[in-house]
């Protein structure tokens, strides 16, 4: 079986749907509120969200603790979700 390409694309769109979906049901902020929270300006969250910008480990670090999870159940599935 052959493996599949995951893109830089891929990646960040499956990053920022993670950090929507688990913004919106774990913590019911709004892109400000959340923004806030992180401790980034709006914008920022609004573009990782849409998959627009590559993240440092510092800020995933950040964002994983305004959300209230560990890095690990952040990422869990993480892999098959980016290979589809």
């Amino acid at each position: 079986m052959a493996q599949q390409k995951i893109t830089k694309d891929k990646v960040s769109k499956a990053f920022g749907e993670r950090v929507r979906t688990l913004r919106v049901e774990r913590t019911g902020l709004s892109q400000e509120e959340f923004a806030d929270r992180v401790g980034v300006h709006r914008t920022f969250i609004g573009r990782v969200e849409r998959g627009e910008t590559n993240l440092t480990l510092a800020n995933i670090l950040r964002i994983c603790t305004a959300l209230g999870v560990t890095l690990s159940e952040f990422f869990r599935d993480f892999e098959n979700n980016t290979s589809q």
